[in-house]
Order: structure tokens, then sequence, then C-alpha cells
């Protein structure tokens, strides 16, 4: 992304504007509110199936990373890192999701539906509304 990374990190970490400029999400509602610990629910959409969870968000200023670990819903347990890296063509946003699914026996299947047919569509329009938002903003304050 081509931004600040400071302004990328304080954007992903702000749940409160991800419904304004992310349009796959519905709403974020907030259970508990702190500076750096946040328990929300969150709900998107994929291609018109609704979808929710719900999370504890901590803001880690010192690292620079936003981390999510899901509490319930289908993704219960999941950990989720957003991570920001400095490089020659810009900042490097990545999101990992770590997910292993409570019944192992039915890992492969959920795999396919939850983590390629969910999580992989939903964090790939997050990271590319982000970075419009964000450079667009960007562009603008500089010029």
């Amino acid at each position: 992304m081509h931004a600040e990374r400071t302004a990328i990190f304080e954007t992903a970490g702000n749940l409160e504007l991800w419904p304004k400029i992310l349009p796959h999400y519905r709403y974020i509602r907030y259970l508990e509110r702190s500076p750096t610990r946040n328990i929300v629910v969150m709900a998107a959409v994929r291609t018109g199936i609704p979808i929710s969870w719900t999370s504890e968000e901590i803001i880690d200023r010192e690292r620079v990373e936003v981390r999510f670990n899901h509490l319930k819903a289908w993704t219960k347990g999941m950990k989720v890192v957003w991570t920001f890296s400095e490089t020659d063509d810009g900042v490097l946003v990545e999101i990992s999701h770590d997910l292993r699914f409570r019944f192992p026996f039915l890992a492969p299947i959920v795999d396919l539906i939850i983590g390629d047919f969910f999580i992989h569509n939903i964090a790939n329009k997050t990271l590319r509304c982000m970075k419009a938002y964000v450079e667009s903003n960007a562009n603008t304050v500089t010029a």
C-alpha cells in the first residue's frame, strides 16, 4: 500500500470505520471497548450470504500488529494477525489466519467452505478496499 505505515495500521485497527470504507461489512458492534482491546460482533456479506462472528481485537502499537481472536461462530478459536512491513515499494499488509477446526474429521470440508469460500474472499476484499481508502486519503493529504 502506498501510504504511511502508521496511517494504514490505525485504519486497520479502527473497526468503527470498517463498515464505512469496506462495502462488504454490514456492521461492527462493540461489546467492550478500550484503546488497545475490544470485543466486537462483526458482520459481513459474501456474495449475498450474510455472516457474523464475535472477536476480540488487540491493537498492539508496540509490535504494529492488529490481532483478532474469534470467540464465537464457525471460526471460534481462529487467530488472525495483521502485519505491516515497510518495503521499497510501499507497505506490505498481510493477514494471516490460523484456523484449527474443532472437529478434525470435518476439517478438509470446512477448510474449503469456511477457509476458501468465506475467509479468503472477505480478507481479499478487505485488503483491496482498505488499500483504495488509505491511498486516496494519502493522495488527498499530500496534494
